[in-house]
């Protein structure tokens, strides 16, 4: 069985998906639009960054420490660099822009400007040449370099259940040769410790009150923290899908939760929202679950059998902007004509997530994801449980950047969001 993560993205060109916004402006332009360097200059420039000084571990409102970051450009002809620096701490915990304080001068570079913006539930620096529009980007001579001086420090609102901060050093428009990013990690306390979640689905079977198996499917969504510490907030799950060579529309799924023995719906207006973990879920309080019923509604355009992707993504009950787990589940739907055909005879190929649960019908399958402090790793087929630190693609966002903040609000954010239909 596989495992996916929610926040797992694909490497993409920039230049011909993403949309750039002017600085002082609203007009939204793809970054096509802007001189981009010639094809043999790409993936050209390195980058490497200095110590920091002083050095140290950084403390929460504490001292800021600088370090050079340098970008050199060895071909024979001029690159343009649009930088594109990537803040990750160690925790679960995604930051905000006030976190961590940021600000990049030129040292033989031009004057610089720097702003600070978020994605994802991930902190992003930015600089660009000052009042020039953020698309134009840097020019590395052929040959040559540029430097500048970068500053950092944490603030007091520094999540405390974050350790390390880690910057990755890149640029959005693929100008940097392979192996030619740099990263600098900065030591920080983690004053409160958070467990790591595991999610699955399991038990993928058809309904109980004889629905058609194609037309209804009973599920268990099931949760276990392990790892030292507990979650300082509740967690809430909310229920998505998508339909293979379809959207979701097309299915009109609709969910029930049981509760007390009684069925009960969900709703849309709450995001098909289940009903919270409590505050202080740990190893300690053991595994949780929520069974679940999912049926295709009455609204359904359906022609034919297809699959369904039902996805459970976990956030912080506090704070509902960023899911740092999710299950997924995949099962066969058919519009009703079909699902009154005889059902097929279960196979033995059909996997879950481990568990001391017998496995679910042929056609269903699930998978788990596991959220370890923040990180992330897909597992094989044989449904075992992993983590790990985020790889070499995992931070460039698919390579999709769009300006959405700026300084006074008015600057603009580098990103496109992988949406939803994209992952079927």
């Amino acid at each position: 069985m596989s495992a996916r993560t929610i926040t797992r993205r694909t490497v993409r060109s920039a230049a011909a998906t993403a949309v750039v916004a002017a600085v002082a402006g609203t007009v939204l332009m793809p970054l096509s639009a802007y001189a981009a360097p010639a094809a043999e200059n790409l993936h050209a420039l390195k980058i490497t960054m200095g110590a920091p000084v002083p050095s140290g571990p950084l403390t929460r409102g504490g001292a800021t420490e600088t370090f050079e970051l340098t970008v050199s450009n060895p071909a024979d002809k001029p690159s343009s660099f649009h930088p594109w620096i990537l803040g990750t701490p160690t925790g679960a915990k995604p930051l905000e822009k006030a976190d961590v304080t940021f600000k990049v001068e030129g040292v033989t570079a031009p004057a610089t400007e720097s702003f600070i913006g978020q994605q994802d539930g991930e902190w992003q620096g930015m600089f660009h040449q000052a009042g020039k529009p953020l698309g134009d980007g840097f020019e590395i001579p052929a040959g040559g370099k540029l430097t500048w001086k970068v500053t950092i420090g944490l603030t007091k609102s520094y999540p405390s259940i974050d350790g390390d901060f880690a910057l990755r050093a890149t640029s959005y428009q693929g100008e940097v040769a392979e192996g030619g990013d740099a990263t600098l990690v900065f030591k920080a306390e983690q004053s409160v410790k958070t467990p790591t979640l595991e999610t699955w689905f399991d038990q993928i079977n058809p309904c109980q009150d004889k629905t058609p198996e194609y037309q209804c499917r009973e599920m268990d969504l099931r949760y276990r923290a392990t790892g030292e510490g507990e979650f300082g907030t509740a967690l809430a799950t909310y229920l998505e899908n998508q339909v293979k060579g379809g959207t979701p529309e097309d299915a009109d799924l609709r969910y029930q939760l049981q509760v007390d023995g009684q069925w009960k719906d969900l709703s849309a207006k709450d995001g098909y929202r289940l009903t919270d973990i409590p505050k202080g879920f740990g190893k300690a309080s053991g595994e949780r679950k929520a069974h679940l019923r999912v049926k295709v509604g009455p609204n359904a355009k359906l022609t034919k059998e297809t699959t369904a992707i039902l996805y459970a993504p976990v956030r912080p009950a506090d704070d509902n902007t960023y899911a740092f787990a999710t299950a997924e589940a995949r099962f066969q739907i058919a519009p009703a004509t079909t699902a009154t055909s005889p059902s097929p005879t279960p196979s033995k190929s059909a996997t879950t997530q481990p568990s001391t649960s017998p496995s679910p019908s042929a056609s269903a399958s699930a998978t788990a994801v596991v959220a370890a402090n923040g990180n992330t790793k897909a597992t094989g087929a044989t449904g075992s449980l992993a983590s790990t630190g985020a790889d070499s693609n995992t931070a460039l966002y698919s390579g999709l950047a769009a300006v959405l903040v700026g300084l006074g609000g008015a600057a603009a954010w580098f990103g496109a969001r992988r949406r939803r239909a994209t992952r079927v």
